[in-house]
């Protein structure tokens, strides 16, 4: 059964976001907390829940590796049959951007949104993930830092990636999307815009 971390809005809720954790941190990391509280905060719903191998690490205090990805797919398939209800976003950080990404192509959903796409695995630049990205049904934004060693600005620029997928570049961001000390950007604002992105990608039929 699926257990959902919900940030309900004050107001009117002009979207509902399925959100998943990466593969290192639980659905209530700081960045999870950050973002989900910035978007309730502009009438969005999120609800955030966990994979089979982060929720047994949250009972018995171990780490253990992540899933394999038809568990991961499955978990995610399952939330969003619970979620229902119109103005549907699925989205995550990282691995879980991913699996939305992935689940896209399966199922229908209003659009996907990641936080920091891994494009490939660090130092490994050839073994890239993007054969799925073609057969999307939903369009996908991505929200990423520049120097991201999951897939910077100059590897992405070069992929040629499909029409539906949207890129959203946060000015001298790592994975997490901080910069620098020496840089002008601040964690906060990078992560502010990618906020802004988001909202204005799930606003932008409407």
């Amino acid at each position: 059964m699926i257990e959902f971390l919900i940030d309900e809005p004050e107001g009117k809720v002009h979207a509902t976001l399925l959100l998943a954790h990466g593969a290192g941190a639980p659905m209530d990391s700081e960045f999870m907390n950050g973002v989900a509280a910035a978007l309730a905060g502009q009438n969005v719903r999120v609800l955030r829940f966990e994979f089979p191998y982060m929720a047994e690490r949250r009972r018995s205090g171990k780490k253990r590796p992540p899933d394999r990805a038809p568990i991961l797919l499955q978990t995610f398939a399952e939330a969003l049959d619970a979620a229902g209800g119109a103005s549907l976003f699925i989205g995550g950080k990282s691995m879980g951007g991913r699996m939305a990404s992935m689940l896209a192509v399966e199922r229908r959903c209003c659009g996907v949104i990641c936080f920091g796409y891994p494009f490939h695995p660090p130092g490994k630049p050839e073994k890239t993930r993007l054969d799925h990205l073609a057969a999307l049904q939903a369009p996908l934004l991505i929200c990423q830092g520049e120097r991201d060693p999951f897939g910077n600005r100059e590897e992405v620029t070069a992929y040629g990636l499909p029409k539906l997928v949207q890129l959203h570049w946060l000015e001298d961001g790592n994975h997490d999307l901080a910069p620098r000390n020496k840089s002008t950007a601040t964690l906060e604002g990078n992560r502010t815009l990618a906020v802004a992105a988001a909202l204005a990608f799930m606003n932008r039929e409407k």
